[in-house]
């Protein structure tokens, strides 16, 4: 029986799946890196932050787009997970995440009445 048959495509996905495990670390790594950076809970724009928000996107992909750590609302290890991001004018974006996906968002800005 001829191995390089088997063996050749097997290596080949590994090579390729390897490749993606490791693009995705650097990708984490680097999003983590730019969020140590910043005060925790902070945004630059709530208001920016809530209209590019969509359900289903990952606490990864938030925190990319944030660039801060959000400050956690919830029990630790909970779930859900609540996380707030507040902005110089102190507007708030709460989101909650399930599962490791944005399931709801809030945001509250100073000058509205509170809802109801």
């Amino acid at each position: 029986m001829n191995f390089q048959k088997i063996f050749i495509p097997v290596a080949g996905v590994a090579t390729v799946l390897v490749m993606w495990m490791l693009l995705h670390f650097t990708r984490m790594m680097n999003v983590l890196k730019r969020a140590a950076s910043r005060p925790i809970g902070h945004v630059d724009s709530a208001v920016m932050l809530n209209a590019r928000l969509q359900p289903g996107m990952t606490l990864l992909h938030v925190i990319a787009m944030t660039r801060a750590l959000g400050k956690l609302q919830s029990e630790k290890d909970a779930q859900p997970e609540v996380f707030r991001w507040t902005d110089g004018t102190h507007s708030h974006l709460t989101c909650t995440f399930a599962g490791g996906k944005l399931a709801h968002h809030a945001l509250f800005r100073p000058g509205e009445p509170a809802p109801q």
